[in-house]
């Protein structure tokens, strides 16, 4: 399968039940997706796993990756911190479709006590299937990616 249908997704302790649902939920749309867990609930750091997974898209293993703690925030903010990410935590399908039309985004966040299993699903089949836009979005993007240092 090619690069452009991988993702990684990974969480913390507090969002492992929605983590599954939406591995078992882009699977089934031909997804290849890489769980690296955490498989427990046992007490997990949140910046380890975002930190690790935007590693993997910064290096271009994966096209997209998925991150999941209590409220997406803590998560998003260390995947961020990795070069190359451009991170976003959406409550709502709208903007989980801007962030990649205009934004280039190649990870989403979401938050476990903040979206249920429904909207959780709906919001990554909206950033999974918009594409970036190009054109003035691109010079925003290479402003962020300037940012970088």
């Amino acid at each position: 399968m090619g690069h452009d249908r991988r993702l990684v997704i990974t969480s913390d302790h507090a969002a492992i039940e929605l983590r599954r649902a939406i591995v078992d939920h882009v699977v089934a749309q031909g997804w290849e997706v890489d769980d690296i867990g955490p498989k427990t609930a046992e007490s997990t750091p949140y910046p380890e796993r975002g930190a690790e997974a935007a590693r993997l898209v910064a290096d271009g293993q994966y096209r997209f990756g998925i991150l999941l703690c209590g409220t997406g925030q803590g998560i998003m903010m260390a995947a961020n911190k990795i070069k190359g990410v451009r991170c976003g935590v959406c409550l709502d399908t709208f903007s989980a479709r801007m962030i990649r039309q205009h934004n280039d985004a190649n990870m989403l966040s979401l938050g476990a006590r903040v979206v249920g299993l429904g909207l959780a699903l709906e919001i990554v089949d909206a950033f999974l299937s918009a594409e970036f836009e190009g054109g003035r979005h691109a010079t925003r993007v290479e402003m962020i990616t300037a940012l970088e240092g």
